[in-house]
């Protein structure tokens, strides 16, 4: 089955290549290494890895940094992060002895005692071994009340497409004839016992564009997946479209959602009766279900439905069946000020409670709101300041919740909020993975290109000098309303602060860090701004004599890997070294590779007219072969089903054939994070930081 997988992937890859023109291939040869699993993209791929892994491995400080990594990785005091079930404390462990890891479970009072007694319930170890493939964890949806029936998501080698199983947590083993469907990017929801919601590939026109499920299903146990009943459809052209079941205590609702783009859904209540009747707010709204019989809206720009208008980034509230009958009247919230912001994923709720997170000025602070006399009343829950919180797990059986604090210095310490955050008591942290005494952190801000004063932290090693000569790395990202918060990395602790480099985390428009806002100034034909802010960031510190173009190295992955992409071809000037991961570059074609038809909602229509912005920043149709760039390094993954390998392959061979110098690697597995276990992310990061060190400097 496996080798006729790949027969499959093979001949779909060809039936593509021969729908290209005449044209596409004189404009771009290297259409070839866009088949993923072909054998000549596939030599040429070895031929990379054994020229940069033989450089790169062979470098002093290499295997001190692989081993250290590992070391930290596997390390046993690490946070078990939970999952709330009930009664239980569900975890994903990895260690040692364990690569694909551990899925368990504990008492909950146990867990917050300090006192846990894990029971195994799946070893993918031995899952792997028994079945011969190489699965990797991508979580678990269970049955409600009980959670004894659970749909668990295996992926063969990290990549996005899943399998789902159904699992008996109870007997820890696999249903016999159960839930069960092939690999594919799927969706499925319990309704109850023997029935789910589920949209995957069921063949000819069942995926949209994007390669997402087009069609939702009604599937009942024991019928055959193909004879589902059709309950819900999108268009080719949407990202996805789904129906799941949330829950407000014990009512039920079934919701459908059609995302026609990535920041856009139409929501509709899908009845008992099988109507659907539309939740009528704003397509670019964000729907965080219904509370207490309140339906929470947070809105990502303005909205008068009456004779108010709701302001952008505002949280407000209604009662569901009230608005579903026409009242707009809605409760105000939370309204974010002009440096502040919901974070994105930070609103969750409570048996009684509604937690938000918010970002000031980057940093983080939580607050509570109670549903009581008919209204909400909001109260601040004390946590440390100055730093990055993240909400972690809640549950509506209980007023109990988690979540996780860090900051650039301060390792990660996870936390139990009682009552809705009245009181708080620290459960559990990481130790010092390196020795901070004497570093500190600072919060700048740039003047960008338009004027914006954009903000950065810098973390700077004991005894920094301002003279220029600080080998720095310049973090960024700048996408998709993904904030930049302070975070402790214990790599980037002892693989560069530790050896008396400077960190610098960019916080660039096309984030979150200001709400929707910040995330709008940088769509489509304003995309520059971001790559404007990062330039400006780093002349920033340029002119503070942080450091100089020659020991100022830049990273960033996914997004972040066309931000350095970007920078690369736009101001090669301002660095050393750039680190570029799983990356988009070839922005002609990036929405006809994988999942990329669902991101035009960020960069724009390359078929269109938007050709024209998007061309004047496009890394791979920017290079110009008498430039001096610096010398890059490319790291993808041949099993990233989410952004094509083929983006850093291309760009790779085409610099390479006009003579610059650069290193690619190509981990054959690990799907978008590049990596799939412990051991392959030791080896990942020893590379990228290897290769920085050799660019910008050996460190003492």
């Amino acid at each position: 089955m496996r080798f006729m997988r790949k027969i499959f992937g093979f001949v779909a890859v060809l039936l593509a290549l021969a729908a290209c023109t005449q044209k596409d291939v004189a404009e771009d040869p290297y259409l070839w290494l866009e088949d993923v699993e072909g054998e000549e993209a596939l030599a040429w791929v070895e031929d990379q890895n054994d020229v940069s892994l033989g450089y790169l491995e062979a470098l002093p400080m290499f295997a001190p940094l692989q081993k250290r990594n590992l070391e930290i990785y596997d390390s046993e005091e690490r946070i078990t992060t939970p999952g709330l079930r009930g009664r239980f404390v569900y975890n994903y462990w990895r260690d040692a002895d364990n690569r694909r890891g551990l899925w368990r479970r504990a008492l909950l009072e146990d867990y917050v005692a300090g006192n846990t007694k894990w029971e195994i319930l799946l070893d993918l170890d031995a899952l792997a071994e028994a079945e011969d493939e190489d699965w990797v964890w991508k979580g678990a949806s269970c049955l409600r009340p009980a959670y004894r029936r659970c749909l668990l998501n295996l992926s063969r080698g990290g990549a996005d497409a899943i399998v789902v199983r159904e699992f008996d947590v109870e007997e820890r083993r696999f249903v016999d004839d159960g839930f069960y469907i092939q690999e594919a990017k799927t969706s499925i929801s319990w309704i109850d016992a023997d029935t789910v919601y589920v949209g995957s590939d069921f063949e000819e026109g069942s995926l949209t564009d994007s390669g997402y499920p087009r069609t939702s299903r009604l599937w009942r146990r024991g019928e055959p997946m193909a004879e589902a009943t059709e309950v819900f459809a999108g268009e080719q052209a949407d990202v996805a479209a789904v129906v799941y079941r949330i829950w407000d205590h014990d009512t039920a609702y079934d919701i459908a959602d059609r995302v026609p783009t990535f920041f856009t859904s139409h929501k509709f209540l899908y009845t008992d009766g099988g109507e659907l009747q539309r939740i009528e707010i704003p397509d670019d709204a964000e729907f965080h279900g219904v509370v207490h019989g309140q339906a929470i809206v947070e809105l990502k720009t303005a909205w008068t439905p009456g004779d108010t208008e709701y302001p952008q980034g505002a949280l407000i509230a209604i009662d569901f069946d009230r608005f579903m009958r026409g009242d707009r009247d809605f409760e105000v919230l939370v309204v974010p000020s002009e440096n502040s912001a919901i974070k994105r994923g930070g609103v969750m709720s409570t048996r009684d409670y509604l937690i938000v997170n918010l970002l000031d000025d980057v940093v983080s602070r939580l607050i509570r709101l109670e549903w009581t006399d008919g209204e909400w009343v909001s109260a601040d829950i004390e946590t440390e300041l100055l730093g990055n919180i993240s909400l972690v797990t809640s549950s509506d059986e209980s007023n109990l919740f988690f979540f996780n604090y860090e900051g650039f210095l301060k390792p990660d310490t996870l936390y139990v909020a009682n009552d809705g955050g009245a009181t708080v008591e620290l459960l559990q942290s990481l130790p010092e993975y390196f020795d901070a005494e004497g570093m500190t952190v600072e919060q700048h801000f740039a003047t960008s290109k338009d004027g914006t004063q954009v903000p950065y932290f810098l973390v700077l090693p004991p005894d920094f000098e301002a003279n220029g000569d600080t080998p720095t790395q310049l973090y960024g990202y700048g996408g998709f309303e993904i904030s930049m918060p302070p975070n402790y990395s214990a790599t980037v602790g002892h693989s560069w602060l530790a050896k008396g480099g400077a960190y610098v985390m960019a916080n660039i428009r096309g984030g979150g860090e200001y709400g929707p806002s910040w995330h709008l100034a940088a769509l489509k034909e304003n995309r520059q701004r971001a790559y404007d802010d990062f330039i400006a960031i780093a002349e920033d510190l340029i002119a503070h004599k942080i450091t100089r173009p020659e020991r100022l190295g830049i990273r960033g992955g996914s997004n972040g890997g066309l931000l350095t992409g970007v920078m690369l071809t736009q101001r090669p000037d301002l660095f050393g070294a750039v680190v570029i991961q799983v990356p988009l570059l070839d922005m002609k074609r990036y929405n006809k590779l994988l999942a990329g038809a669902s991101w035009m909602d960020e960069y724009g229509d390359p078929d269109g007219d938007d050709w024209e912005f998007i061309s004047e920043y496009s890394p791979y149709h920017n290079l110009d072969e008498n430039a001096d760039y610096p010398r890059p390094f490319f790291t993808t993954s041949t099993r990233d089903d989410r952004v094509h390998p083929a983006h850093a392959r291309k760009m790779v061979a085409r610099m390479s054939e006009m003579g610059h110098d650069l290193l690619y690697y190509e981990n054959t597995v690990g799907g978008h994070a590049g990596a799939s276990d412990n051991q392959q992310a030791a080896r990942v990061q020893a590379l990228i930081y290897s290769y920085l060190w050799d660019q910008l400097g050996q460190h003492e």
